[in-house]
C-alpha cells in the first residue's frame, strides 16, 4: 500500500473526501484505488475559525511502483511499512504451565500472547471479574463499604478498567497496532485504530476485557479470580512456585509479575524475598474540576460542537522550586472517583464513559516528588508517602472525597459553600481544606501550577473552580529490576512487566510491556 501524509479534512465532511484527496496527491483517477484507510486522524484546533482534522491515509493501487515513481521527492508519499505483528519462530515446549500474576493491561497481553503460542497460562488475579467486580465498586460509592481486593485498582482490567481508558501513547512500535487490533476484535470502537487520542470508555472497556479473558480461555489458558499471590518459593536463584492466598501452592518455572501499581502487600512480600527492587519518582496532586464548556470555549472558541465532542487539554510548568507540575489523565466529560483500596486511606482517580458526556472536565495537577520527599528511606518510601497523604485525605474528608474551592485552597480556608461548578464525583464528598492534605512546598506547588495554567487556558485558575484528593496512583512507588534482555528479575523466571513494575505509563504501554515479557518467555523454549 501507499502511504499519504497530512490530507486535510473539514468539520463535518464525510471521510471520503480523503479518498479523493488521496487520488489527486498521487496524480492517479480516484478509480484506481482499490481501497483505502485512515492510518491516523488528529484534530488541529490552532485556528479557531479554520479547525479541521489532519490525516494519514493508506491507499491499495494497481502498479504501486509506477504509481510511486509518478510522485518521486513528494515527502509526504511513502510506502506504507509493515505494522503487522509478529510472534517469535519456532514452537515452544514448556514442562510447566507459565504463570501471570495480576489481569491489568500488561498481564492481560502477557496472557494472550503466551496462549496464541499455544503455551495455555495460568492467571491469578487478586480481585474478581470484571462483573463482580462492577458491583463491588458500585456499592462502594453508594455506601463506603470497601473491598479490599476487590475495587476501582485490583479486578479483571487492571486499574484501567474504570478509567477514561485512553489508549494514548508516543511508543512507535508494532506491538502497539497489536493491542489496539486486539481491542478492536474485542469489541472496541474501529476508530481507536486511527484515531490520534484513541479512548474506549470504562463502559465499553469492561465488555472489552471480558472478550479478551473468553479468548484466553478458549485458546487453553485459565484464569483465575480472587487468587492472590501472597508468597515465592526459589531454589538456586530460580523461581519454582507461588503460594496463592495462603494456602495453595502451584508450581511454576515461569512467573510473569503484572502486579499493577496498588500492590503495596505484594510489594512489601517480594522485597522480603529480596527480589531486585528500587524506589523511583512519581508524582502527587489533586484532581481538578472545571465546567467542560468552558474547556470547550478555550480550545474550540465555542462551548458545544457536534462534530468535535468534549476538548481535551494538556498543560506542564516547570516552578521556580525546580519542581515539574503538569496534567495527567485528562478526563473531557468525565467524573472524579474515588479509587481507594485500602482501610482509612483515600486515593481518588478520573473516569470517562465512551461518550464523555458528564457536565464537568477533570484531570490531575501533580507535582513530582521523588525519594528525597519520601518520609521513610528504603525501597519502599514512596508507598509509606502515598499512605500518609492518603491517611490525611480520609481525615480531612471523614472518609469522603474532600473538596475545596480553588480560592479557598489559594487562602488556606475550608471551603463551606460551592460555586457555580458543581461536582461531577463517584462516591460521596464533603467540602473541606484540600491543601491541609499536602506538605508546604508540594500545596504551594500545586496552587503555583494552575495559577500558571489559567495564563494558558482562560478560566483554568477561576475562583470556584474544584480540588479534589488526593491523586496518589500516578504511577508505581518502585521498579522492580530487570535484565533488559532477558527481561527477568534477579530470581530466574521471575518477569516483571508493566505500570506496576515501573516499565510502562498507561493501559497502551503496560499491553505492550506484557507482549515483550511474553516474547522473552517464549524465546527461552522456542
Amino acid at each position: 500500500m501507499i502511504r499519504i501524509a497530512d490530507l486535510k479534512l473539514p468539520l463535518g465532511r464525510e471521510e471520503i473526501l480523503l479518498k479523493k484527496r488521496a487520488a489527486k496527491q498521487l496524480h492517479i483517477p480516484v478509480e484506481q484505488i482499490a481501497s483505502w484507510r485512515i492510518f491516523k486522524k488528529s484534530l488541529d484546533a490552532r485556528k479557531k475559525d479554520r479547525i479541521h482534522y489532519v490525516c494519514v491515509v493508506d491507499v491499495a493501487v494497481d502498479n504501486e511502483t509506477k504509481v510511486l515513481a509518478g510522485v518521486k521527492g513528494d515527502k509526504n508519499v511513502s510506502k506504507t511499512p509493515d505494522l503487522s505483528y509478529h510472534f517469535p519462530e519456532g514452537k515452544c515446549q514448556m514442562e510447566k504451565r507459565p504463570v501471570v500474576v495480576g489481569f491489568g493491561p500488561a498481564g492481560m497481553f502477557a496472557a494472550l500472547i503466551l496462549a496464541q503460542m499455544g503455551l495455555k497460562p495460568i492467571v491469578l488475579e487478586r480481585g474478581g471479574d470484571v462483573d463482580s467486580r462492577k458491583e463491588a465498586v458500585d456499592k462502594f460509592w453508594q455506601t463506603g463499604q470497601l473491598d479490599v481486593d476487590n475495587n476501582v485498582q485490583f479486578g479483571e482490567g487492571g486499574a484501567g478498567t474504570f478509567s477514561d481508558g485512553k489508549l494514548t501513547t508516543r511508543i512507535k512500535d508494532p506491538r502497539c497496532r497489536k493491542v489496539l487490533e486486539e481491542f478492536v476484535a474485542a469489541g472496541a470502537p474501529g476508530e481507536i485504530l486511527y484515531d490520534s487520542k484513541p479512548h474506549i470508555g470504562t463502559d465499553l472497556l469492561r465488555g472489552v476485557v471480558k472478550e479478551i479473558r473468553q479468548k484466553i480461555i478458549s485458546l487453553g489458558g485459565e484464569v483465575r479470580f480472587f487468587s492472590k499471590v501472597t508468597d515465592i518459593f526459589s531454589e538456586n536463584g530460580m523461581v519454582t512456585a507461588v503460594e496463592i492466598n495462603g494456602k495453595e501452592r502451584l508450581d511454576a518455572s515461569d512467573v510473569v509479575l503484572a502486579l499493577g501499581h496498588s500492590a503495596r502487600d505484594t510489594f512489601a512480600m517480594l522485597n522480603k524475598h529480596n527480589l531486585s527492587m528500587e524506589p523511583k519518582s512519581f508524582a502527587v496532586g489533586v484532581r481538578v474540576e472545571h465546567p467542560q464548556t468552558m474547556i470547550n470555549q478555550d480550545l474550540y472558541g465555542e462551548p458545544e460542537n457536534d462534530y468535535l465532542g468534549a476538548a481535551s487539554y494538556k498543560v506542564t510548568h516547570t516552578l521556580e522550586n525546580g519542581r515539574g507540575v503538569y496534567s495527567f489523565c485528562m478526563c473531557p466529560g468525565g467524573y472524579v472517583v474515588n479509587a481507594s483500596s485500602e482501610e482509612g486511606m483515600l486515593a481518588v482517580n478520573g473516569m470517562s464513559y465512551q461518550a464523555r458526556d458528564s457536565r464537568n472536565a477533570n484531570s490531575a495537577i501533580i507535582v513530582t516528588v521523588n525519594p528525597s520527599d519520601f518520609p521513610e528511606e528504603g525501597v519502599l518510601g514512596g508507598i509509606a508517602l502515598q499512605r500518609k497523604l492518603e491517611r490525611a485525605a480520609w481525615e480531612a474528608g471523614n472518609g469522603k472525597v474532600p473538596v475545596q474551592l480553588f480560592k479557598d485552597y489559594c487562602a488556606h480556608k475550608k471551603s463551606i459553600k460551592l460555586g457555580d461548578v458543581s461536582p461531577c464525583i463517584k462516591g460521596a464528598y464533603t467540602l473541606t481544606d484540600v491543601r491541609s492534605i499536602f506538605p508546604k512546598e508540594i500545596g504551594d506547588s500545586i496552587e503555583a501550577g494552575i495559577h500558571a495554567f489559567g495564563k494558558k487556558l482562560s478560566g483554568f485558575d477561576r475562583p470556584d473552580a474544584l480540588l479534589e484528593g488526593v491523586e496518589s496512583r500516578t504511577s508505581s512507588p518502585v521498579r522492580i529490576v530487570r535484565e533488559p534482555k532477558k527481561l527477568t528479575s534477579n530470581i530466574e523466571g521471575i518477569y516483571p512487566c508493566g505500570e506496576g513494575a515501573g516499565y510502562a505509563g498507561g493501559i497502551t504501554s503496560a499491553a505492550m510491556d506484557g507482549i515483550k515479557v511474553a516474547e522473552a518467555v517464549a524465546s527461552i523454549y522456542a
